[in-house]
């Protein structure tokens, strides 16, 4: 956990890589390198995530490739044979954190209630992403729950734009924000790739701001 720590305090942004195949995700990831995001989480929601996963930690040594929306623990031990550096979940399950860190692999569960984020601590979890943020309270609830889990560090992601990042990133719990902002449909779709790198600059600019 401590390089995707190191890594995330200087870089405090996780863009969302979901592609349906192996060279549009390598191009994906590329465009954000090249902005200056590289920590990298392939999203787990199309057939060919796992290639997808697998050639872009391949690929691009310089950047800390992790998986995401990983619902069990088949699935964990999948991304992780890819090449996943760190796991992140939507929701809090007990076999996805025990894989994880049994094959000493950083992992992030999902949780929005302060019952889900006692129960990611108690399982030895430093880190947990608030999903569905903007949904789940926002920069408010971080902070209310910051203030009884002193010792977590939180990931939000969704609803998470260049409009409120500053505001999550504020949040002194607030390790790092998660989105697909940064890789918009279209622009993959059309072959844009510089407006993912502009998009990632942009987010590094903002970040820096936020974090003085």
């Amino acid at each position: 956990m401590n390089d995707l720590h190191q890594r995330l305090e200087r870089t405090p942004v996780v863009p969302l890589v979901q592609a349906s195949d192996a060279d549009t995700a390598n191009r994906i990831t590329g465009a954000l390198v090249k902005g200056g995001l590289t920590v990298i989480e392939v999203v787990l929601r199309t057939p060919a995530a796992l290639e997808c996963l697998e050639r872009v930690a391949a690929d691009n040594p310089g950047a800390l490739v992790g998986a995401g929306t990983v619902l069990d623990q088949q699935q964990c031990r999948a991304a992780i044979a890819a090449g996943a550096r760190f796991i992140v979940s939507p929701g809090l399950d007990e076999g996805v954190v025990a894989t994880a860190h049994e094959a000493g692999v950083a992992v992030l569960p999902g949780i929005a209630t302060a019952t889900e984020a006692q129960r990611a601590r108690n399982l030895g979890v430093s880190t947990v992403k608030f999903f569905p943020a903007s949904r789940a309270g926002g920069p408010g609830m971080l902070k209310a729950l910051a203030s009884v889990f002193s010792d977590l560090r939180f990931m939000p992601t969704g609803g998470i734009s260049p409009d409120n990042l500053a505001d999550y990133l504020a949040v002194p719990a607030v390790l790092a924000c998660g989105g697909s902002w940064l890789t918009p449909a279209s622009a993959v779709a059309e072959g844009r790739f510089d407006e993912i790198t502009g998009l990632a600059t942009e987010a590094l600019n903002l970040a820096a701001a936020a974090r003085g």
